[in-house]
């Protein structure tokens, strides 16, 4: 078996287990007169109802999932995911909304949501489930704004380098869902948020733009990230004037730890990038590797974390054949008009840097099956596969400074195309050396 074929077999393995039909089902469980929900029994009385709502990129297999487990007793549902991400469900509504900008579905997305966990209950109980991606699958306006200035604020921080800490801590103060809110509007209800993260440390406030979590940023927090990247003198005016009034106090922020309207809230992350990093190194093993866990916070620039891991497996002096695996998410600041996302971006960068090293094989994906605007989850590259496309196009340089890793694979077998996978846990780089 070729090593391009072990690095695959590795990421899929990895993926799997992370996969929602397989972690739900550990946290979810109905008995004849309750539910057990992350290790709560949750009693059911004559007069609960039980709402399951969810966005991000694993709603879909996550709601059914959990549909499969409860049957009739959901009350009523609604989730919303990317297109062409959604699954047949029999109770639960759902929607197909815009990623990474959101559109105009994304607004009609957050008023059924907002509307659904309206005058709910302190015997009410909603389960929500929340992936990667909801924070523009779940998009509203503040008052006195427009739809189309919040997808130019998007638009700005996507292009910004900015990492997800920081575009999140900014699309919070541009909503009424995120940011804890959700959570206010759900109250007194019971709620349980089941969560699969993908954020490095994964972050409650951050997953999402943490709907159902306290929010421990401020107005404040948000006028320094902008003037960090450079956006301020960029935002749509009425966005601007909003962000301004909450820090002066006019517009009030978001629920902060110790509202009470979390008394009722348990957050609980069920799946993450450590997970599938573990699975990837079982299976490294499996297949006779020795295998290193190096980071689960892997993060910078996409091409220059691609030079220093080739870098790193170019100077490796222990035992072979050698499995690293890194975890975490970098970030591309976009200075050029091709096509490509942050995993194959940094494919290109290492294979550039270790194309004349055949004993290397790197691999480059996000564990949601999606690269950027592409149908690539990624890229995987080794000395044959740079030749290939050294042959067909010359210097990689030229498509790393215009950002079109994409066009550079696209006519090889670089490009990895798994299609959704229903989960989101970041992304993952594995590194064969022999």
């Amino acid at each position: 078996m070729t090593s391009i074929q072990n690095a695959i077999d590795i990421f899929n393995h990895a993926v799997a287990a992370v996969k929602p039909s397989t972690l739900i089902q550990k946290h979810l469980q109905r008995q004849a007169d309750h539910l057990m929900i992350c290790g709560d029994r949750v009693a059911l009385q004559a007069d609960t109802r039980v709402f399951i709502i969810g966005a991000g990129k694993a709603a879909a297999l996550m709601a059914q999932t959990a549909e499969e487990i409860l049957g009739d007793v959901v009350t009523d549902g609604f989730i919303v995911t990317k297109y062409e991400h959604g699954l047949p469900l029999r109770k639960i509504k759902y929607i197909e909304v815009g990623h990474p900008v959101p559109d105009e579905k994304s607004l009609q997305a957050s008023r059924e949501v907002m509307q659904l966990v309206k005058d709910l209950a302190p015997q009410d109980v909603v389960i929500f489930l929340l992936s990667g991606g909801a924070s523009s699958l779940l998009a509203d306006c503040p008052e006195g704004t427009h739809f189309p200035d919040v997808q130019e604020v998007f638009t700005l921080l996507l292009k910004s380098g900015a990492d997800i800490h920081e575009m999140n801590t900014v699309r919070k103060h541009m909503s009424h869902i995120k940011g804890g809110q959700l959570a206010k509007a759900i109250c007194p209800a019971r709620l349980y948020s089941l969560i699969l993260s993908d954020v490095i440390g994964d972050d409650l406030d951050i997953i999402g733009s943490g709907p159902t979590a306290p929010d421990s940023s401020t107005f404040a927090d948000v006028l320094a990230v902008l003037a960090k990247y450079q956006i301020t003198d960029k935002l749509p005016t009425t966005i601007y004037q909003h962000l301004l009034d909450g820090y002066e106090g006019k517009i009030a922020e978001t629920p902060k730890d110790g509202d009470a309207c979390f008394m009722n809230t348990q957050n609980h992350i069920i799946g993450s990038n450590r997970i599938a990093l573990q699975a990837a190194a079982d299976k490294a093993k499996a297949l006779g590797y020795h295998a290193h866990i190096i980071t689960y916070t892997l993060k910078g620039e996409a091409s220059v974390v691609g030079q220093a891991l080739a870098e790193e497996a170019m100077d490796w002096n222990g035992p072979r054949p050698a499995c690293l695996l890194y975890g975490g998410e970098s970030t591309v600041t976009i200075k050029g008009k091709g096509k490509g996302g942050r995993n194959m971006e940094l494919a290109l960068a290492a294979g550039s840097c270790c194309h004349l090293h055949p004993n290397i094989t790197i691999l480059a994906a996000g564990t949601d099956g999606t690269d950027g605007p592409t149908d690539a989850a990624g890229a995987v590259v080794n000395t044959d596969l740079m030749e290939e496309a050294i042959a067909l196009h010359g210097s990689p340089v030229p498509y790393l400074d215009n950002n079109d890793s994409y066009t550079y694979f696209q006519e090889t077998d670089a490009l990895l195309k798994t299609g959704p996978t229903q989960t989101n846990v970041m992304d993952l780089v594995i590194t064969l050396i022999h």
